[in-house]
């Protein structure tokens, strides 16, 4: 790709033209599975501070944000547990899927594509990523020798609403057998610049009355600046067979919470990991196997919430992850893989000065056997999946609590013609309780709430059906994607209307709000939406035009909402490529969200205008120069983001520029 491409149109063109990381979507006639790919310099222009504010302009995707420091990918309004984030095909194995205020450690900068996996091959990761899979893949262990002894590139970034900077660099190299990459990321913000005051003290007043704001700056958010800063190094041995290798990584980020208002508490998070990870694939190594991989990581995982520069919350996750997958040879019309996955983990929560617990130290377990088959048959193309999970979570001087979630799918195509297509998806996912779904029995200093699991929880299961129709012409090009989802014993986390102190008792004033978890069964139903007209293409350049759309609604069956769901959204985009030169211009609108969950407020709608452009040119001796520029919230909108725990008190990021170049070579 040499230019800016509508979002729309990459994920249908990507089906056809690449090859999927899941091994049973690498067919080139494409999936009969919703698949979404960001790469090279749409993943470029796309790139944002975290994967949820990458992927927020794909359609049926939003961030849910806890102010700029987090941004955590929320799939038809399923977010945490049932979005699993992929790091090179194995689990991230932070703690970000634990809390909203929890950043993720995968980082956007440094990926070479990103993919986003609906329907039967989300079974290859997970059974119960009801949402779907993220896979951030960043080329760490290299699986191949690079065409040059020598490849690599250097990006450089300024956004002036933070007066962030942020430097990426890799380096791909190799002789011989020995391939090697190494790869490094730097940030650095200040205080976010927002539209509007900070604090939204009317829906304040609602949700925490006993609050008292005496802080509420306008045009920007106070403890907000971040930094962050990682490397990674691997190696691998590549040859006629296949190749195998390793590579170490460690991640360093520091980020503000925007503070409550009350003027007598900051809260920082300081994050640090180490992670290793080994990598190999061998082609044809028998008879019946095309080829097997395997993928194998540990993850030391631990941050510290260090409230008025005391540390409270400390949070650690130590995890070993691993997974062997064969694709095996065509069985008639059958293409498929069969494999076995495990994960162990240590997890504990706790007051880092007191040892007081918030979660019990807990050993976790799972097991995952899984299979998903590929067949044709006439135009027809279906998709089967198939995935059992036993887990074990073992809390110190507590039973074991034991799991067993069973998940299935199938998926069809239809192609009617050139030009029309049907698609059909039925899915069971189920999934086991997270251990701090049961046993959180504490204050967290971030969220600023006490929070209380239940050990009473049972497993998850939902039910979903997608159609799905596609229509492509020179004319133009069409798509909707309706889905409808029966959740049984949905796991919510949601405001009790209750208040206590800091130890959980009942309280007059310094009072927090009560998390509680509860199930209940819940509905929800939705859509995605666009429409892609070319309006011009000849020596002045291409111009499309792109309408779009996209909703989710969330209600319990007994009655209520379901908390903190995506607004609905409409919009267009334009599109202009001539050449090396390539710009946008999207026009976003987001209606209020008046269903916001019971003891939450609602979040008033909003108009968002941005714009891109980048240019391409040949730099010294063959190497690739990109410059980009980008305006985001041209409007200065006040945005309230509906999806964010913490939206009453951290709008997003106002009017602001970014630019910046991409040299490669």
């Amino acid at each position: 790709m040499t230019g800016l491409t509508a979002p729309s149109m990459l994920a249908d063109a990507e089906l056809e033209a690449v090859t999927v990381t899941a091994s049973t979507l690498s067919k080139p006639s494409g999936s009969a599975s919703p698949v979404t790919i960001l790469s090279e310099d749409e993943l470029r222009m796309k790139a944002g501070h975290s994967i949820g504010e990458t992927l927020k302009d794909e359609l049926g995707i939003n961030s849910q944000s806890f102010g700029p420091g987090v941004g955590t990918p929320v799939i038809r309004g399923q977010a945490g547990p049932r979005v699993r984030v992929l790091s090179n095909g194995i689990g991230s194995n932070d703690v970000s899927a634990m809390s909203p205020d929890h950043a993720s450690s995968t980082e956007a900068l440094l990926a070479e594509r990103i993919e986003v996996l609906r329907g039967p091959a989300t079974l290859l990761y997970g059974g119960g990523a009801i949402g779907g899979v993220i896979n951030v893949i960043d080329n760490r262990v290299p699986g191949h020798l690079p065409d040059k002894a020598l490849e690599g590139a250097l990006e450089q970034r300024f956004d002036s609403t933070s007066e962030e900077t942020s430097t990426a660099m890799k380096l791909d190299g190799g002789a011989k057998q020995v391939a090697f990459h190494l790869d490094g990321f730097y940030r650095h913000r200040n205080n976010l610049s927002i539209g509007g005051t900070g604090i939204d003290s009317a829906a304040v007043s609602v949700t925490d009355p006993s609050l008292t704001v005496v802080d509420n700056p306008s045009g920007y958010l106070n403890n907000t600046g971040a930094e962050a800063i990682s490397g990674s190094a691997g190696m691998s041995w590549v040859g006629a067979p296949g190749f195998a290798g390793a590579a170490v990584n460690h991640l360093e980020n520091n980020y503000g919470i925007a503070p409550n208002g009350t003027g007598q508490e900051t809260t920082r998070i300081a994050l640090r990991q180490k992670k290793y990870d080994f990598k190999s694939e061998l082609e044809n190594p028998f008879g019946f196997a095309k080829n097997i991989r395997t993928r194998l990581g540990y993850t030391d995982y631990q941050h510290t919430e260090i409230t008025n520069g005391q540390p409270g919350a400390f949070f650690t996750n130590q995890s070993y992850e691993g997974r062997i997958e064969l694709t095996h040879q065509d069985l008639g019309p059958l293409h498929g893989s069969v494999g076995f996955q495990a994960q162990a983990s240590d997890f504990n929560a706790i007051e880092k000065l007191s040892g007081e617990s918030i979660v019990p130290r807990s050993l976790i377990n799972s097991y995952g056997v899984f299979a998903v088959e590929s067949f044709e048959v006439g135009k027809l193309s279906y998709q089967l999946g198939a995935r059992v999970e036993p887990t074990t979570i073992s809390p110190t001087n507590m039973a074991d609590l034991n799991y067993t979630p069973v998940s299935a799918s199938a998926a069809a195509i239809w192609k009617l013609d050139d030009s029309n297509s049907v698609n059909l998806g039925v899915t069971r996912s189920s999934r086991a309780p997270q251990v701090q779904e049961l046993l959180s029995n504490g204050f967290h200093d971030a969220t600023r709430s006490f929070e209380r699991g239940n050990l009473q929880l049972s497993k998850e299961t939902s039910y979903n059906l997608d159609l799905g129709y596609r229509y492509q012409s020179d004319a133009f090009r069409a798509e909707i994607d309706v889905f409808h989802n029966w959740a049984s014993d949905y796991i919510v986390q949601q405001r009790t209307g209750e208040f206590v102190d800091e130890g959980g008792n009942p309280c007059i004033t310094d009072c927090v709000p009560v998390l509680g978890t509860g199930q209940a069964d819940a509905i929800f139903k939705g859509y995605e939406a666009k429409l892609i007209v070319p309006l011009m293409e000849n020596h002045f350049g291409m111009l499309d035009l792109s309408l779009f759309s996209d909703y989710t609604r969330g209600e319990f069956v007994n009655g209520g909402d379901v908390p903190r769901m995506p607004p609905l959204r409409y919009g267009l985009q334009l599109d202009y490529n001539q050449n090396k030169l390539a710009g946008y211009l999207r026009f976003t609108r987001a209606e209020s969200q008046d269903h916001p969950g019971d003891h939450e407020t609602r979040s008033a709608g909003y108009l968002l205008l941005n714009v891109g452009m980048n240019y391409q040119l040949e730099a010294y001796q063959g190497a690739n120069l990109m410059l980009f520029a980008k305006g985001n919230n041209l409007l200065n909108q006040n945005i309230r983001n509906a999806t964010s725990y913490l939206r009453n008190f951290a709008p997003e990021a106002g009017r602001g520029a970014e630019i910046g170049f991409r040299v490669s070579y």
